[in-house]
């Protein structure tokens, strides 16, 4: 049975937060808009449990690359501010050139890139069971034969229900027949890493599917485009993004130089994109967050390096508490950035917890790597825990580390950053990876109401890549919607969108959430292995 929430706890309110928005219809425990539980809302009592624990996460802090992209935690809610006058007005300056709908034309039809960029008029995930069905969606989608497009993407949706590609296409045929959709981009790494553009876009996809049953302005549902960013055309695709003017906003890109130049693109043409170099957080005295979106050469607080430094404490304390005292060979890849800065906080962080590095090993590109005689030099070094900084085309290097480990006597401890959750580190790695130990932005959890919801709707676990990408299309959709305009969303954007909450929400400042690779049933195929939780 659904039940509706406004964001307005009824129930004991001085335990919950208040983040009001429009009428939203759920089917689970929590509501999907702001996170508030069912029994804060619909059942009194004299004493209702306390909030359900769902791992609450700043998206400001979680300014993690997604393989190229950018995903960020937000999970509650990016409310807590009031729309000025002219946001809840519509009133705002130069509204024509980015509001034009391009008349008969789909955003691909003018852009260099075409082939990387769909509404749903093109297939950029093929190859998989649904192929069939999904062709010809987009083959009526060509046509603007809208009822027809729905019909195939929904058959393409009962044969591959884990595929998003296909419920995004499904929703924005529904939305184009609708008309004059809110349109934002979502840019992810198909070619690169078509299994971590995926959980990506299931997060995506989930969240529109959300908004467009229950629109905050009227008669306008979300499209969501779909950019793969190929390597060598980031910024061709920017600015193919900013010569479309339905795009009001863009998630994605990553921290390489490429996707610096891509922001200066957007920032340029007043469009905003919220990226991990794009975006900064304060905290107040009251723990209040903030977010704001911030030119490269203004930001003061990098959302990356933030995230970062509670990765390194994490670690830091988990080794000297489970291998005291902790002896740490640090591999990592000078050339990425997301690494080096990894490894530079950890240098900082582990002494602070009494642990120590005893080896630093560089796998740049070009050097020579064999990681038997490698790991053989850190464990006569006195390491007891090797800690996998790698860059996000690692994992095959990662997996002979970890292989070459298994042999060692005794093996050492073996522990990495989010880069290495991967399906391929679970399936190549096999009985290597074992009790292996990941620091990442959100983790399932068999009792948390979204990591349910979601892998229902999926048919399986879903990763934090998932889980963030919902959390930063919920939060672009609240800027976009706000003021459909390119000035509007920016405006929301830069002035700051408080986040409210307890401090327990916020954990993510105290403590990373760390998973365990061990035996299991729910892990992807050819793989006895999943990651879980650890307690």
């Amino acid at each position: 049975m659904t039940w509706s929430c406004d964001g307005v706890p009824k129930n004991n309110p001085e335990q919950y937060s208040s983040i009001p928005h429009s009428t939203y219809e759920n089917d689970g425990q929590i509501c999907l808009m702001c996170g508030l539980p069912k029994e804060a809302v619909v059942s009194p009592g004299k004493s209702p449990p306390p909030p359900i624990p769902v791992k609450q996460i700043l998206m400001a802090v979680v300014g993690v690359v997604v393989i190229g992209g950018g995903g960020f935690g937000l999970y509650k809610a990016f409310s807590g501010k009031t729309p000025d006058s002219s946001q809840t007005t519509g009133e705002v300056t130069s509204t024509t050139s980015t509001t034009a709908a391009l008349s008969g034309e789909f955003l691909s039809s003018k852009a260099v890139s075409a082939p990387l960029i769909s509404q749903g008029e093109k297939i950029l995930l093929a190859g998989g069971k649904a192929d069939a069905e999904k062709q010809a969606g987009a083959a009526a989608f060509v046509g603007k034969n809208w009822d027809d497009a729905i019909a195939k993407y929904e058959a393409a949706a009962k044969t591959d229900a884990n595929d998003p590609e296909t419920k995004i296409y499904l929703n924005n045929a529904t939305a184009q027949k609708t008309g004059n959709p809110l349109t934002i981009a979502v840019v992810v790494p198909i070619s690169a890493s078509a299994d971590a553009a995926k959980e990506v876009l299931r997060g995506a996809a989930l969240y529109q599917d959300q908004y467009n049953k229950s629109p905050t302005v009227p008669g306008r549902l979300l499209e969501i485009v779909i950019v793969n960013d190929e390597v060598g055309k980031t910024v061709s695709i920017a600015q193919d993004l900013v010569n479309s003017p339905n795009v009001l906003g863009v998630l994605g890109h990553g921290i390489d130089s490429s996707s610096q130049d891509a922001i200066k693109t957007y920032e340029t043409a007043g469009l905003a994109a919220i990226s991990p170099i794009s975006s900064s957080v304060s905290i107040d005295a009251a723990n209040k967050a903030t977010l704001k979106l911030t030119k490269l050469l203004e930001k003061t607080d990098e959302m990356l390096k933030v995230y970062l430094q509670k990765v390194g404490e994490t670690v830091a304390n988990y080794a000297n508490k489970n291998h005291s005292p902790a002896a740490i060979a640090i591999f990592y890849n000078s050339d990425s950035l997301y690494s080096k800065q990894l490894k530079e906080l950890l240098v900082a962080e582990v002494p602070k917890a009494s642990g120590k590095i005893v080896k630093e090993v560089d796998l740049k590109a070009g050097a020579t790597f064999d990681a038997k005689s490698a790991v053989a030099d850190v464990s006569q070094a006195g390491a007891n825990v090797i800690f996998m900084a790698m860059g996000k085309d690692q994992v095959e290097q990662a997996i002979a580390i970890a292989q070459a480990n298994k042999e060692t006597v005794p093996p050492l401890a073996l522990m990495g950053g989010s880069e290495l959750y991967n399906p391929n580190t679970l399936v190549k790695g096999e009985d290597a990876i074992k009790d292996l130990v990941l620091a990442v932005p959100w983790r399932w959890e068999k009792d948390d109401p979204f990591s349910k919801q979601a892998s229902e709707i999926w048919q399986g676990r879903v990763s934090w890549r998932t889980a963030t990408a919902f959390d930063a299309t919920q939060a672009l959709t609240a800027a976009v919607s706000s003021n459909p305009t390119r000035e509007g969303t920016v405006k929301f954007l830069t002035t700051g969108t408080q986040i409210s909450g307890t401090a327990k929400e916020f954990d993510l400042l105290k403590e990373i959430p760390l998973v365990k690779a061990v035996e299991g049933k729910d892990g992807p195929p050819g793989s006895k292995y999943q990651f879980d939780a650890v307690k």
